[in-house]
């Protein structure tokens, strides 16, 4: 079997979009997704874009992507590479997929002079932390997420509360 990472295109938002959907659906939050093939378009493939898409094949059909982007680490006084999703579909998990595009992007931070490569697991995603620490990845379990999404978000870019 023939597979290949690729840089993804704008003809490629389907696709990403049907991911985004299985991956959403594999994370228990099936009506969590609010992207659209357009936003895709626009987001991902605009002439300045601060993300990025890959597109992982087998004998040339589409069977996994990733998204990602470049954040900067004040410490380390590097740029760092983010993913942000990382979904391989169902029945072809087990063929090094995952790995692949792993590496991929691991080899992409390097090239790009980053100091880090991260991205966050859900705590009960029991196969992919396993995967993780088969490839060497550490948990930073020192640090918690915050975030501010909708109203609270709205709320405190207004009024500051």
């Amino acid at each position: 079997m023939s597979m290949q990472i690729r840089t993804a295109v704008k003809q490629d938002a389907a696709t990403i979009l049907n991911f985004i959907n299985d991956l959403a659906v594999y994370e228990k939050e099936p009506d969590a997704v609010l992207n659209t093939v357009s936003e895709i378009e626009e987001k991902l493939f605009c002439e300045h874009a601060k993300a990025h898409a890959l597109i992982c094949e087998q004998d040339g059909k589409a069977i996994g992507f990733a998204v990602y982007f470049y954040n900067y680490s004040t410490w380390l006084g590097k740029h760092g590479l983010y993913l942000e999703d990382l979904y391989v579909a169902q029945d072809k998990r087990g063929n090094g997929a995952g790995k692949a595009i792993m590496q991929y992007l691991a080899q992409l931070a390097l090239a790009n002079d980053c100091g880090r490569f991260e991205w966050v697991v859900l705590d009960w995603n029991k196969p992919a932390i396993d995967f993780y620490n088969s490839i060497g990845a550490k948990p930073q379990d020192e640090w918690i997420i915050y975030r501010l999404t909708g109203d609270e978000l709205k709320s405190f870019a207004e009024n500051g509360s």
